[in-house]
C-alpha cells in the first residue's frame, strides 16, 4: 500500500489521504488493487481473476472518475464500464 500511495501522491499530483478512491490494474488487466484511505489507515482491496479481464476505462487520461454503477462493474470484472 505504500508503493500506490507514493503513485498517487508523486505521479498523480494527489493526497491519498483525502478518501479518494484509486484503482490500478497490471498490464493484463487479470489484477486490480483498490487502495483508499478510512480514518487511521490504509484498505487495500485485491482481486484477480482466474479467466476474464478487467474493462479498463480507455483515453489518454491516467485519472478517470467512476462513480457507483461503473466502479462496480469494472470491480466484477464485468464488460460494460463507461467513465464519467
Amino acid at each position: 500500500f505504500r508503493g500506490l500511495a507514493a503513485i498517487v501522491e508523486q505521479e498523480l499530483g494527489h493526497n491519498p489521504f483525502e478518501g479518494a478512491l484509486y484503482a490500478f490494474t497490471n498490464r493484463r488487466r487479470d489484477k486490480i488493487k483498490l487502495l483508499y484511505w478510512e480514518d487511521n489507515g490504509f484498505v487495500l482491496y485485491y482481486k484477480s481473476l482466474a479467466e476474464e479481464k478487467f474493462h479498463w476505462p480507455g483515453g489518454e487520461e491516467e485519472l478517470v472518475s467512476l462513480t457507483g454503477q461503473p466502479l462496480t462493474a469494472m470491480e466484477s470484472g464485468a464488460k460494460a464500464v463507461s467513465p464519467r
